[in-house]
């Protein structure tokens, strides 16, 4: 792959050869729906285990979504310099070397998406059992990520249409809830004003160790970086609509945690890993827990479709530099990725029958992190290296905001590092196995182009 290869402004019309682009809202929805899955849901009750302050805990939440604007800032300058689907592979190829772009690839094409995926569709089985009775949670997980691909098969316009709908549908449900706790809900009491400890709160190890799991949920901001290519006027396009949904998730986040604390007492929330639940029985009565169950699946179902969608864009566009890999680059009548889906669908469904998904989603996480740092560390490599690139987009707040994303990432990587050493170990093992199939491939493609000439 060369440097006049990636981000050329060819590559957008290339990628698109008998497909539809992607508008700004569509992005943005992708935006949402990665970002809201369950760990907005679950995290608040570890939280408030260390962190009984209403302010401090809301304080919390908009902290990790101003880190991951930080985040966002950085990725839409890289975005808009290169305007090419497939996230960090793109943007670590052409920042440091295409070996450390296939490193990060290498991760998102084989399990990066997939076991998400089958996390969350595993989510949708158990949330499901209890609003439909007497169906197998593996049955609802398998089949709707069958059902999610299939739509994914038809092509970016159905999978527009599918992913605006459903989106909506979850900011709807989302918003609705909100609405009933602030006006049905009983109030418990907490206080959401900033109390004499609050500077004790933040500068506490479990508001560090916390801020660790809230940027978790936070998780999937850079999600329109992996369909760029299929975007109408990349250049503007992106980071309007990575600011749009990391914005929309940061206010409905801290509003959901806010509803939490006002609607359940803090003792009935401490330690329990269904706060959603908890919080619905006391605001809808003992059919609650059925209705945020209900709710959850619902806004599942968008996220299980953003990740089908993104992830076989990063093996589809790793096709098209490797000839090894080159089927997978291969595109329906309708534009789809087919060979990229089917391979993602199949790693997610054997994810699913082995569960051995959260397995790999703890192994991963480091791997993923240190990704994301490089791509953030990427934009101030290049603005030293290379001042003369064009920048359709400068990234706002340079250089404050990339080196704010890039302490908070460093922060995780040193806890995944001393609190999950094994799993932090098997990450680096996954990565150095990357390297090593990259100069397999790239060994190949030498000893391929020898023969030819």
């Amino acid at each position: 792959m060369t440097a006049s290869e990636t981000g050329s402004p060819a590559w957008p019309s290339r990628l698109l050869e008998g497909g539809h682009t992607v508008s700004v809202i569509v992005a943005t929805a992708i935006v949402v729906a990665d970002m809201i899955g369950v760990g907005v849901f679950t995290s608040l009750g570890f939280q408030v285990k260390d962190i009984p302050s209403g302010f401090s805990i809301l304080l919390l939440w908009t902290v990790g979504g101003l880190v991951a604007l930080c985040g966002v800032f950085s990725y839409s300058e890289l975005g808009a310099m290169f305007p090419r689907s497939s996230g960090e592979y793109n943007f670590l190829s052409r920042a440091y070397h295409p070996a450390f772009g296939f490193l990060a690839g290498w991760i998102s094409a084989t399990v990066g998406f997939a076991a998400p995926v089958a996390l969350a569709a595993m989510a949708f089985g158990e949330y499901g059992k209890s609003v439909i009775s007497g169906v197998a949670p593996l049955a609802l997980a398998v089949g709707m990520v069958w059902l999610v691909s299939l739509i994914q098969l038809t092509g970016v316009r159905h999978s527009s249409t599918f992913q605006l709908v459903s989106t909506l549908l979850k900011v709807v449900l989302i918003v609705a809830f909100l609405l009933a706790g602030f006006l049905i809900g009983t109030p418990q009491g907490v206080s959401f004003a900033p109390s004499p400890s609050v500077f004790a709160d933040i500068t506490s190890a479990p508001f560090a160790i916390s801020l660790v799991f809230v940027m978790y949920s936070f998780s999937g901001w850079n999600a329109a970086t992996y369909i760029i290519g299929e975007m109408d006027t990349p250049q503007r396009s992106l980071p309007r609509a990575l600011l749009a949904g990391t914005v929309i998730v940061m206010v409905l986040y801290v509003a959901l945690n806010a509803v939490f604390l006002h609607t359940a007492p803090i003792d009935k929330l401490a330690g329990q890993l269904d706060v959603a639940v908890v919080s619905g029985r006391h605001i809808f009565g003992d059919v609650g827990g059925r209705i945020v169950a209900a709710m959850i699946c619902i806004g599942l179902i968008s996220s299980i479709s953003a990740m089908m969608w993104i992830g076989p864009r990063v093996m589809m566009t790793m096709g098209e530099d490797i000839p090894a890999i080159r089927v997978f680059a291969r595109k329906s009548k309708n534009g789809a990725p087919a060979y990229a889906i089917l391979f993602q669908l199949a790693v997610a469904t054997v994810l699913l029958f082995t569960r051995s998904f959260e397995a790999v989603l703890d192994f991963i996480q480091f791997s993923l992190l240190f990704c994301s740092f490089f791509t953030v560390l990427g934009v101030i490599k290049l603005r030293i290296t290379n001042p003369e690139l064009p920048r359709p987009y400068r990234a706002w707040g340079y250089p404050l905001t990339p080196l704010v994303f890039l302490l908070v990432t460093g922060f995780m990587m040193y806890y995944l590092l001393t609190e999950r050493p094994l799993q932090a170990f098997l990450g680096m093992l996954m990565m150095i196995s990357g390297l090593l199939i990259y100069a397999i491939f790239h060994k190949r493609t030498e000893s391929g182009a020898a023969m030819s000439a």
